[in-house]
């Protein structure tokens, strides 16, 4: 495996992580889980766009890595 396909895939394992926080957040009754999950989430939203970032970065300067 290449860099870039790690990263493309740490990306989208992220992706899926926050998006199940979202639904986590969504279903909870108790506002301190509520609070946790949402926190969770923004800091992977974070950590997500950081790694699009990377990626694109990736395959406009280094092809090899696409």
């Amino acid at each position: 495996m290449t860099v870039g396909t790690n990263i493309k895939g740490t990306y989208y394992t992220i992706k899926s992580a926050e998006a199940t926080l979202e639904q986590l957040a969504i279903k909870t009754n108790d506002d301190e889980s509520k609070n946790a999950f949402l926190e969770a989430q923004q800091i992977l939203r974070e950590v997500k766009t950081d790694l699009k970032k990377q990626v694109q970065f990736l395959a406009r300067e280094e092809p090899q890595y696409k």
